[in-house]
């Protein structure tokens, strides 16, 4: 019975100190999703989002007009495009991404694809290749707000230089369940990241 008693305490214990960690976390997640870092870099990386039949999703959409406007800025000669298939046999997120940009006057030089992603650890693992490759040191990672503190910390854990630039979006009601929900949802994920579970 003693035993059984400790062993409970024991799991409350990691509960508790989980919970605190994840909520610890979330702040900070908070915190970034509305800094806006963008300066000078060596690549724009966009994280990938749905897309329907070779057409971006309003969210993809998103993000690629504020990735074109930061390079229109100068403030990186290139752009990499990240995202796989998400079960469409036909069209991936990178490749979307790549072409939504060529048609609106980026260079396809200028343009880097990354098309295999399955998850955010994949796409930024990926990302994090193709730069290592092409020897670029710096980049401004372009998502939604709530995303980005989980990929800064992927690709500085690899000694990159990361910026965040968070693309406008749709106004969550501050203090609301949802704005809640989206960055405990990352603030999980990213701890389940620090002990190798990728999602």
């Amino acid at each position: 019975m003693k035993r059984v008693r400790l062993i409970s305490l024991a799991l409350a214990v990691v509960a508790a100190w989980a919970a605190y960690s994840i909520i610890r976390v979330a702040g900070q997640i908070r915190e970034q999703s509305k800094v806006d870092e963008a300066r000078p870099a060596d690549v724009i990386i966009v994280l990938g989002a749905a897309e329907y039949r070779g057409r971006p999703s309003p969210v993809l959409e998103a993000r690629l007009n504020h990735a074109l406007f930061l390079y229109l800025q100068h403030l990186a000669p290139r752009i990499l495009t990240t995202g796989g298939a998400g079960g469409d046999p036909t069209f991936t997120e990178g490749e979307v991404a790549h072409n939504y940009l060529s048609r609106h006057g980026v260079p396809s030089e200028a343009i880097l694809v990354e098309s295999e992603g399955e998850s955010t650890v994949y796409s930024t693992s990926a990302a994090f290749e193709i730069m290592q490759r092409m020897q670029l040191r710096s980049c401004i990672v372009v998502s939604d707000g709530y995303h980005i503190y989980r990929v800064k910390k992927m690709l500085e854990s690899r000694g990159m230089t990361v910026y965040g630039s968070p693309r406008p979006e749709e106004r969550v009601i501050a203090g609301s369940w949802r704005e809640h929900w989206l960055y405990v949802r990352q603030a999980i994920a990213y701890e389940l990241w620090r002990i190798g579970i990728a999602v």
